[in-house]
């Protein structure tokens, strides 16, 4: 112990932090503002290490690009790195890259903020049927995700969206909105393409709750009623409200404002129609899913089956024995997202995160594992807005802090020594020099496309670079 206290004394105490989203980025803040830093007690030294070539994570991959406020998220974090006292290396995939043996040699702690991005998993029948998607899966191509494949097959008219989250309503929103409305956003070539050719007429959200049990925000419903030529439709039937849902609206503004809202648009919806849009979003409540459907034996979806829900007094739902089908083409899964097993580490397959106790990591046994850490959705699971990570990067810099003297010293805490690795194994890393020169290739795209376009009345801000390698060589030119 005496060892590790002398040793980290001398020197800058060497951080890694695997994964360079909100959870990666606040937590590389946190620490360098920590008033154990301030004050002058601990000297910290931190690199930032990310799968993909680009920074941010979930902001940039899992967030749809039409919402107002990721320009405000990408600006905080940005300032953050844009600092210099935090080190990105981009492109570097733990488990294949770096091992953590790699990881304990060159720093004396690492924070594991990895996230999930894998979709809960549906265990009703025909899930498996051609046309049944994962809504993770589609939210990572329509934001140009390096690692997914470049098309998707939009050929539906009639589409079904299981779920009443966020993600839910982002994927119901995209599938919903004209394409052209989504050029002033950095929507990737590809993407537009696609959506632009897409037959889709009708949406359909459902959720196995109540009205006053919905897991969205007030601003993601609000943006619903923002889309061009797309009706909200719903359905007085899914209007129910228990004791607990009405306590529920008693006591919780934002319920209230959801209630509220979608009780607004049923009046309106059912007042003197003016003229009908070319598509519709439905919404739709109490309905629990059964199966999948294929009636024509061609595995592909041809429909969905439901069974109507009522509530039971507590805010939760029972079956009523009632079946309902729906005729759709297809069907998007956004239950929620799953953590992924990280190499090396203890998983809890059925929670999707790495074991741990406030962030300190967790052997087969339970105890904590000398300097490894997690925040995060890794560390808590998916549940929660973004801003709710830096509550966790709190309290995993916390319990870093603590165990400072403690810490199991780097054999070699030279900076230098990382980046001579990387470059040993033939690694393209990236640097936050190169994602500036890449988010400037992007806004550049966009520019020359407003510039070709003047026709359209519309200007693009950026439009994002989606291969892999196209980002590497910008980013290394």
């Amino acid at each position: 112990m005496s060892n590790s206290a002398e040793t980290t004394s001398k020197r800058p105490l060497r951080v890694a932090i695997v994964g360079a989203g909100p959870a990666g980025v606040y937590a590389a803040d946190i620490l360098t503002k920590s008033s154990e830093v301030k004050d002058g007690d601990v000297e910290v030294s931190i690199d930032l290490f990310e799968a993909y070539p680009a920074p941010y994570g979930l902001i940039r991959y899992g967030v749809a690009p039409d919402h107002p406020r990721i320009k405000g998220i990408v600006n905080a974090l940005h300032k953050v790195l844009d600092r210099g006292d935090i080190r990105f290396l981009g492109n570097v995939t733990y488990g294949r890259d770096l091992t953590l043996h790699d990881f304990r040699s060159f720093y004396d702690a690492v924070i594991f903020s990895t996230g999930a991005i894998k979709d809960a998993e549906l265990n009703i029948p025909g899930i498996e049927l051609e046309g049944s998607f994962g809504g993770a899966d589609f939210v990572s191509w329509y934001d140009g995700h390096p690692d997914v494949p470049r098309e998707w097959p939009l050929d539906a008219k009639e589409v079904a969206v299981i779920g009443n989250g966020n993600v839910a309503l982002d994927v119901a929103r995209m599938l919903s909105k004209h394409a052209d409305d989504l050029l002033v956003t950095e929507i990737p070539d590809n993407v537009y393409a696609g959506l632009k050719a897409s037959p889709v007429t009708d949406v359909h959200v459902f959720g196995r709750r109540g009205p006053a049990q919905i897991k969205f925000t007030p601003l993601e419903l609000r943006e619903l009623s923002h889309s061009n030529d797309v009706d909200i439709v719903l359905y007085p039937e899914d209007f129910e409200f228990d004791e607990a849902s009405d306590e529920a609206i008693r006591s919780n503004n934002q319920i209230k404002t959801m209630v509220n809202t979608l009780t607004n648009w049923l009046v309106e919806e059912h007042a003197e129609a003016e003229q009908p849009s070319s598509r519709r979003l439905h919404l739709h409540f109490l309905h629990s899913p059964v199966e999948i459907v294929s009636e024509d034996g061609s595995g592909k979806v041809s429909g969905i089956k439901f069974e109507r829900m009522q509530l039971d007094g507590t805010g939760n739902v029972k079956g009523t024995g009632e079946f309902v089908d729906y005729p759709i083409q297809a069907v998007y899964r956004a239950i929620g997202y799953h953590g992924s097993p990280l190499d090396e580490l203890e998983y809890d397959a059925r929670r999707g995160v790495v074991p741990n106790d406030g962030g300190r990591v967790l052997d087969a046994d339970g105890k904590p594992v000398p300097g490894i850490y997690a925040t995060g959705w890794i560390k808590r699971g998916p549940v929660g807005l973004i801003g709710h990570t830096k509550g966790d990067a709190l309290e995993t810099i916390g319990c870093l802090l603590e165990d400072r003297l403690t810490l199991p010293p780097a054999e070699n805490p030279d900076p230098q020594a990382i980046i001579n690795l990387l470059d040993e194994r033939g690694i393209e890393y990236t640097t936050w020099e190169g994602w500036n020169k890449l988010d400037a290739h992007e806004a550049a795209l966009g520019a020359a496309w407003t510039a070709e376009n003047p026709d359209a009345g519309v200007v693009r801000e950026r439009v994002k670079v989606v291969p892999r390698e196209d980002m590497i060589e910008i980013s290394r030119a």
